[in-house]
């Protein structure tokens, strides 16, 4: 839930890093393959890189920015995951953000259909509230 909150500006990115930082590096890679499972279901276009980096106020020069411009996203995405411990921060940043592109593209689209929570308006708290104590979204 956290992730679709970032994408919808309701949670700040602090919140997501903070915890990915306390991983292992094991743990970190498990958590980037699973943020590319959620990009893949957001349908992304290569046009959501440049963006994501902007977005992201990362610089364009850096590795896992200059792998995703140079290469596809099909390509380019196992590519940052496999990248260096040292590097593994700065994909996960560019990662959410490329998953927020995505994301708000499908939410304008998914949000009028009942029974995605995903596409819900997480800025709710009682129904993030709800949801959390397992009473169920229809």
């Amino acid at each position: 839930m956290a992730l679709n909150q970032f994408a919808q500006s309701v949670r700040p990115i602090g919140d997501l890093l903070s915890p990915f930082s306390n991983l292992t590096e094991n743990e970190r890679r498990m958590v980037l393959w699973h943020l590319r499972d959620l990009i893949w279901q957001s349908k992304p276009i290569d046009t959501d890189v440049e963006l994501a980096i902007q977005d992201s106020a990362l610089k364009p020069t850096l590795t896992p920015c200059v792998l995703l411009l140079t290469h596809r996203l099909v390509i380019g995405l196992p590519k940052v995951i496999n990248l260096p411990d040292d590097e593994l921060k700065k994909g996960y940043i560019l990662l959410l953000h490329i998953f927020k592109r995505a994301y708000l593209r499908r939410f304008e689209d998914e949000k009028r259909f009942p029974g995605k929570w995903w596409y819900a308006d997480l800025s709710d708290h009682e129904f993030v509230k709800s949801l959390l104590n397992g009473e169920g979204y229809s």
